[in-house]
């Protein structure tokens, strides 16, 4: 971007986009800030009026030039991409605010999907309408309602959460956080953590509740891979060989069955042989879903009536 601002991208003649080899007008723009979806994979999952944007519009911010570059030439759409991305949007927010202070239409598209989806995309929406600036979504694709879809979990309540923590103890406790929430969970992670993620999930969620592994969405090698925790913990723990972008779909719990009173003994007995009283009653806790305070209590009746 130029210290003077930022220009417009195309011509008022070369406003067109190309569609199954016949050019069609772009139909001039409103001033706005246009949220762009874009394909996450396949550049068929892209709409007409996405299209018509991207040609039309006077400035057009995206996250990699060279990704959104691919995209525009497969439509023939010549408007020149001006990079937004976290590490210049302290400098590149303002001018594309000025832009809009100036009367241009401004979009914005990320990589692949739905702008603001864990991208920085929302702190110039923040910004445009702190100004007074409209706020025009164009919806198309997004890698998490595909894979909730696809992953054949319930769909009628769903939380997305984003990136999990690298780190096993905070990626631990925010799955813990989220263990009780009444909605299919769904989580971005990376080919390199998606082991130790289900791993994870496995220990703290419990092995039977259901997932479902989606990769690589809309392209050619697209996978679901569906199981139980334990399922997927043990395939992704031997090694598997894994590629591509991942969405991570976990189903809600279950009402789980209260555990009879003899199993609950057993795992109280079970785990004193190795913990304290304390440590004991906390992890029947978690395994069990029955109150600390009344598992503590039944350890010590169950070390007095041992002589303990």
């Amino acid at each position: 971007m130029r210290d003077e601002g930022v220009a417009s991208g195309a011509g008022d003649g070369a406003k067109s986009f190309r569609l199954h080899n016949a050019m069609i007008p772009a139909r001039p723009l409103e001033p706005a800030l246009y949220l762009v979806a874009t394909p996450i994979g396949n550049l068929s999952d892209i709409t007409l009026r996405a299209l018509e944007t991207l040609a039309g519009a006077d400035v057009l911010a995206c996250e990699d030039t060279r990704v959104t570059r691919v995209l525009l030439d497969r439509y023939g759409i010549v408007n020149r991409p001006y990079a937004y991305h976290e590490y210049n949007a302290d400098e590149a927010g303002p001018r594309l605010i000025a832009a809009l202070e100036a009367g241009k239409s401004v979009a914005l598209v990320s990589d692949a999907g739905t702008p603001l989806v864990s991208d920085p995309g929302y702190r110039l929406a923040l910004l445009a309408i702190a100004a007074g600036h409209r706020v025009v979504p164009i919806p198309g694709a997004s890698a998490p309602l595909a894979a909730l879809v696809g992953s054949g979990l319930p769909n009628d309540a769903f939380f997305f959460a984003g990136f999990l923590p690298s780190k096993d103890k905070a990626r631990r406790d925010r799955l813990a956080e989220l263990a009780t929430v009444p909605a299919t969970l769904l989580f971005f992670e990376s080919p390199h953590r998606i082991a130790a993620t289900v791993a994870a999930a496995a220990d703290v969620l419990g092995e039977a509740r259901a997932a479902c592994v989606c990769r690589e969405l809309t392209k050619t090698f697209e996978e679901f891979r569906r199981g139980t925790l334990g399922e997927l913990a043990a395939h992704y723990g031997d090694g598997a060989s894994v590629k591509g972008e991942i969405v991570f779909v976990i189903g809600p719990p279950g009402e789980a069955a209260a555990p009879e009173a003899e199993d609950v003994d057993r795992l109280l007995t079970m785990l004193a042989k190795d913990m304290s009283t304390g440590k004991a009653a906390t992890e029947a806790a978690r395994q069990t879903g029955l109150p600390r305070k009344d598992l503590y209590q039944r350890l010590l009746d169950l070390k007095d009536a041992d002589g303990q």
